[in-house]
């Protein structure tokens, strides 16, 4: 969603590569470990509509941010986090940009993207060492409904949120306050959205502050097999942050401690079972304001208000944008490494940015 002021078959090599990689989530979540507004324009139709239907390969390019403080480039630790690498990420593709979330497969490589425009990005990072380097076999396809045609044809826009439970794919929709789930195994990105229920009250959710960040609780956890679907800045009674356990052993609504005017636009749950929350904030006065949270799961339970601490903070000081979404892997070396990525409104002004941290703590 964009900044205001507060007043075919292939997953970067093939369909077996995105199986595999669904079967190595599945796994790792067992073990514990969960991975982690642009005006649309108007919808397509007709042959114009079914030709963009298949995927396509893109190039992306890919200009390192060397230094993450703009003022002081021998500076990497920042809160509890130690800078990594970085990317600005460009294409002459009409339809790349705007991406609102990115999840990876255990070693970081491979990806699933996708714009608030209901457009797919599936791919792999390339590294040297362990700085990222660009993207590679990148493609891109409309996401198709369950009516097997694009969701922007019925209005649909707004996809801000994603999470995986091994080859299953939700999807967040803002816009009009849905979630779509997709089954990967049954072709890709060509698979048909199928809407999960909500509890009602998602649907009173302001339309343009409503769903913006999904986290899948997997096996061996306290709430496995919940989705937890938090707001942007749906605000309950006391003027905290709404959001829902949908399914799961205690489906219920829950609230997050709104505080300094930040607003949710993602999450992910880590391997110790504590939720990052992302969160961001704008106003004409102070700029963009980014910041992640550190919740325990433990905590979330219906009728609670979750609050945690600050774990990194940054402005338009250092290399940040419209940060939308955020995930986790580990690496060989037992580190756990965030990667985030910002949504660029399709604006001359803004940039897609891709960071990677380190957590420390």
């Amino acid at each position: 969603m964009a900044l205001r002021d507060k007043a075919g078959p292939d997953f970067g090599g093939s369909r077996r590569d995105f199986l595999t990689m669904a079967a190595g989530l599945s796994a790792m979540a067992a073990a514990g470990f969960a991975k982690a507004q642009f005006i649309a324009p108007p919808a397509s139709s007709g042959a114009a509509e079914a030709a963009s239907d298949g995927p396509v390969s893109i190039e992306v390019k890919a200009e390192p941010i060397l230094w993450f403080d703009r003022r002081d480039r021998a500076r990497v630790r920042f809160g509890s986090l130690e800078y990594r690498s970085g990317l600005i990420l460009t294409s002459s593709f009409p339809r790349f940009g705007g991406l609102s979330g990115w999840r990876a497969d255990p070693k970081g490589e491979r990806f699933i993207s996708f714009s608030d425009h209901g457009q797919w990005f599936t791919g792999r990072i390339v590294y040297e060492g362990r700085a990222m380097t660009g993207l590679a076999d990148v493609e891109s396809a409309p996401m198709l409904g369950a009516d097997g045609r694009p969701i922007t044809a019925r209005g649909w826009f707004d996809s801000e949120s994603i999470a995986l439970d091994g080859s299953l794919v939700y999807i967040g929709l803002e816009r009009v306050n849905k979630v779509l789930r997709f089954d990967f195994s049954k072709g890709f990105t060509r698979s048909r959205g199928e809407v999960v229920a909500l509890p009602p009250a998602a649907s009173k959710l302001p339309t343009n502050q409503g769903l913006e960040a999904l986290v899948f609780v997997p096996e061996g956890r306290p709430l496995a097999g919940t989705l937890i679907a938090m707001s942007e800045r749906g605000l309950d009674k006391n003027g905290n942050l709404i959001a829902f356990l949908v399914g799961g052993p205690s489906p219920g609504q829950f609230s997050v401690r709104r505080t300094n005017d930040f607003d949710i636009s993602d999450a992910v749950l880590l391997r110790s079972g504590d939720l990052l929350i992302l969160e961001r904030k704008f106003s004409w006065a102070t700029g963009v304001g980014i910041r992640i949270r550190r919740i325990p799961l433990k905590s979330v339970v219906p009728g609670a208000v979750v609050d945690g601490p600050s774990i990194f903070e940054a402005d338009l000081a250092d290399e940040v944008d419209n940060m939308e979404g955020i995930d986790a892997h580990l690496t060989p070396e037992g580190e756990t490494v965030l990667t985030m990525v910002s949504d660029d409104n399709f604006s001359i002004v803004q940039r897609t940015l891709l960071l990677q941290f380190t957590l420390l703590a």
